[in-house]
């Protein structure tokens, strides 16, 4: 089966080519219905690749194999995690495109194809860097992702604000990405392989870390991370999120962000575990301390906002952090649990943004003030919505709850309550917004300057307003709520996850992974303390109001793309800083 895994990307690439060339010619129920096929097909074959990928898949592309120990071929790697990555993208690119069946304004002919062209695109780029297995491509796959998600955030070059969010998008992240280049181009020099595990075996063979492994280090951790949206590299994330059409955002939030934290874990592992690389307890305390940040950070402007598509943009960022956490402490336990957590968090973030979007498409607007007891009649999109901020919060028996709660047991300690608190305040603020949107609780916004409760200034991306839901655009959120449960539910699933991770990472040690008692528990509780915290913001709305020591970092977030780029160099320096004494040691 090694010879199918380049079908991956060929398979997406060829049909968003075929939409291309028939743009002018394919009507749209037939643009659509090909982008779905296609989809579909890779998702197939993501999944038949996934059951027989043990042992993993190794292909190099072309025929170009190592001799006599050097290699300059492409190499991809079909292991548990990896295809793993694809399948999970590939499904919600045909979940955002079953969404997506007629969502815009009829276009001209020769655009029929443009969107799901696109999508296609992105689900190459995706898949593509799930299974690379050297740097260099994997930054290529990476660096096509990233070009077509800023053509579908600016998907709507006709406003300003979409054309602006989607440049910030670009620039931010392609410097991130030039610092990556860089980083390769410093392990290339170093080792004259282009192949992770080689690379790895290069720098071993060199003796310790040294002050050009540390910039290499630093370098590639920091594309990562910007792609990733971990503190104070995620600025780019809630301006994407609040111009991109709804099925976007369910990409990036779903497995774009996700592929950046896989990123650290793959390179790591493969790269800079070993006697010449990163000593464990500096990554541990560089991931730690950074995955804390950013989970706080997350949670905090996640609670302060009522424009829907940023609140779950940051609801994103401060799970990102639990993830950074799970994966920086360095144990199989922790890796299985945040792999868990993953695939839960990939199927109730993306229904949540389709919730958001329906809102949008029929009543214009995703303000949570504007919204207030608007969507009495949405009781069906009321339901899903309520359901995902359970989820969110870690209400057993979903994926996000068994994947947290594993992690949690990893981690121990002040890093459980953190796991705790974050997904209680930030599946609050979800819960805050269903209260207020769909049940109309609480006393009715007052007016304040410059701002009226009857609309946001937002544009519905249907081009008008629907006076009905189409079924597709409740049927997915659903299908993909209920992934998420089958993650927490299926029997043997964890073990199944567990035996896949830690046959890539672990040496093929086994680890069971299985609800505990105490993992309930903590569901509960942060599920209770979520319910609370919505409770007390929906009767007290004085609450939203952001107290002094809140507004600074409000202020971070100011639309300026120079900040955000001055910002990513501060990272970057902290990176540097927090791994440079095991390098001096």
């Amino acid at each position: 089966m090694n010879d199918l895994l380049p079908l991956l990307v060929a398979v997406p690439v060829l049909g968003a080519a075929l939409l291309v060339a028939g743009g002018r010619r394919l009507p749209r129920v037939a643009a659509e219905s090909v982008g779905c096929a296609v989809s579909a097909g890779t998702a197939g074959l993501a999944i038949v690749l996934l059951l027989n990928s043990s042992p993993p898949h190794v292909e190099w592309v072309g025929g170009w194999r190592p001799k006599d120990g050097v290699s300059v071929g492409i190499v991809l790697t079909g292991d548990g995690p990896g295809l793993g990555m694809a399948a999970l993208a590939s499904l919600l690119t045909l979940a955002a495109l079953a969404y997506s069946w007629h969502y815009f304004d009829e276009p001209p002919r020769r655009h029929a194809g443009s969107f799901p062209g696109l999508m296609l695109l992105f689900q190459a780029g995706m898949c593509g860097f799930a299974v690379a297995g050297d740097l260099f491509n994997a930054f290529v796959f990476f660096e096509l992702m990233s070009v077509v998600a800023y053509a579908l955030t600016g998907h709507r070059v006709e406003e300003a604000k979409a054309v602006q969010g989607a440049l910030t998008f670009a620039v931010v992240t392609s410097l991130g990405a030039y610092a990556m280049l860089m980083g390769i181009a410093l392990l290339y020099g170093r080792t004259g392989e282009l192949a992770m595990t080689q690379i790895g075996r290069g720098i071993d063979t060199h003796g310790g870390p040294d002050a050009l492994v540390l910039a290499a280090f630093v370098l590639v951790l920091t594309g990562l991370l910007v792609k990733a949206a971990a503190v104070p590299f995620h600025f780019w994330l809630p301006d994407a999120h609040a111009v991109a059409p709804t099925p976007v955002c369910m990409l990036l939030s779903g497995v774009m962000v996700e592929l950046g934290a896989y990123g650290v874990w793959r390179v790591y592992g493969t790269v800079f575990a070993g006697p010449g690389g990163v000593p464990a307890a500096d990554l541990e305390q560089v991931l730690v301390t950074l995955g804390a940040v950013t989970a706080v950070i997350g949670a905090v402007m996640c609670w302060y906002q009522r424009h829907i598509k940023r609140l779950l943009a940051y609801s994103t960022v401060a799970h990102m952090g639990l993830f950074l956490i799970g994966i920086g402490v360095l144990t199989p336990k922790a890796d299985d649990g945040v792999a868990l957590y993953m695939l839960g968090h990939a199927g109730v973030k993306a229904s949540l943004f389709a919730c958001a979007g329906i809102l949008l498409d029929r009543y214009g607007s995703v303000d949570e003030h504007a919204l207030h007891g608007r969507a009495r009649q949405l009781r069906g999109v009321a339901v899903l919505f309520a359901t995902g901020a359970v989820a969110l919060a870690g209400l057993p028996p979903f994926g996000t709850a068994f994947g947290k709660a594993v992690t949690e047991e990893a981690v121990g300690g002040p890093l459980t309550v953190l796991y705790v608190v974050a997904t209680a305040v930030t599946a609050g603020a979800v819960l805050r917004v269903g209260a207020r949107v769909f049940l109309g609780l609480g006393p009715h916004p007052e007016e304040h300057a410059g701002y009226e409760t009857t609309g946001s200034g937002e544009e519905p991306e249907t081009g008008q307003r629907l006076s009905r839901i189409p079924d597709t655009m409740t049927a997915v959120p659903a299908l993909l709520l209920g992934g998420a449960l089958t993650v927490g539910v299926a029997p043997g699933f964890g073990d199944v996850v567990a035996h896949a991770v830690n046959e890539a990472g672990s040496g093929g040690a086994h680890v069971s992974v299985h609800w505990t008692p105490v993992g309930v528990l903590l569901g509960l509780l942060s599920t209770l303390l979520a319910a609370g915290l919505a409770a007390v913001a929906v009767t007290r709305p004085g609450l939203l109001a952001a107290p002094e020591w809140a507004l600074p970092l409000r202020r971070l977030q100011s639309g300026h793309v120079g900040d955000y780029v001055a910002w990513m160099l501060v990272g970057a320096a902290l990176l540097a800083a927090l791994a440079l004494p095991g390098i001096l040691a």
